[in-house]
């Protein structure tokens, strides 16, 4: 049954806009299973289809619509744990499972308990490894310093220490990403 709830969030996520979306799926489900090698089958789903609603036109919510991105990003988490809800409900899945994975996916920006902070680490620790160069190229140094920022900030102690790490081949994208860290430590 995991085999094809899997097909069925790529089959959606493989549908977004926004092309590196179906890998920041997978490579978020990759870290959580690095942060928590026992990571059960609810946290491993979340993880999977914590951005759904990005890859649904007409369900997705945009970030023009709010003054506040903290806001935007609390009615995305939302809206993701409902399409992956009713996703779900098809299978024959305990009640538990279906609410613990949209419970996850409704607090994966924020975190506030030690499994959602495990996907919110694992979301932006895949932010930083795959989605990154390609927000840069999508977007300008401001903004792209901005999310670099709100991103970084969110990581726990563990999850900065990873992100660390990372480096970019562009240049100006590895200056912003430096200035970023080093005026957060």
């Amino acid at each position: 049954m995991l085999k094809n709830i899997e097909s069925d969030i790529e089959r959606i996520i493989s549908k977004s806009e926004i092309p590196e979306d179906s890998k920041h799926s997978k490579n978020t489900r990759a870290w959580v299973l690095k942060l928590k090698p026992e990571a059960d089958i609810s946290l491993q789903i979340a993880a999977l289809g914590h951005d759904i609603e990005r890859s649904i036109k007409e369900l997705k919510i945009n970030r023009e619509n709010y003054s506040d991105y903290n806001e935007f990003k609390m009615a995305h988490a939302r809206n993701s744990a409902k399409i992956l809800y009713d996703l779900l409900s098809k299978y024959n899945l305990k009640k538990t499972i279906l609410y613990k994975v949209s419970n996850l996916v409704t607090h994966h920006e924020f975190g506030g308990n030690p499994e959602t902070n495990i996907l919110k680490d694992a979301d932006s620790i895949s932010y930083f490894d795959v989605n990154l160069p390609f927000y840069f190229q999508r977007n300008s140094r401001e903004e792209t310093k901005f999310r670099i920022m709100w991103g970084y900030q969110r990581l726990s102690d563990k999850a900065k220490s990873i992100v660390r790490k990372f480096s970019y081949d562009n240049i100006v994208l590895e200056s912003l990403f430096q200035d970023v860290v080093c005026e957060v430590r």
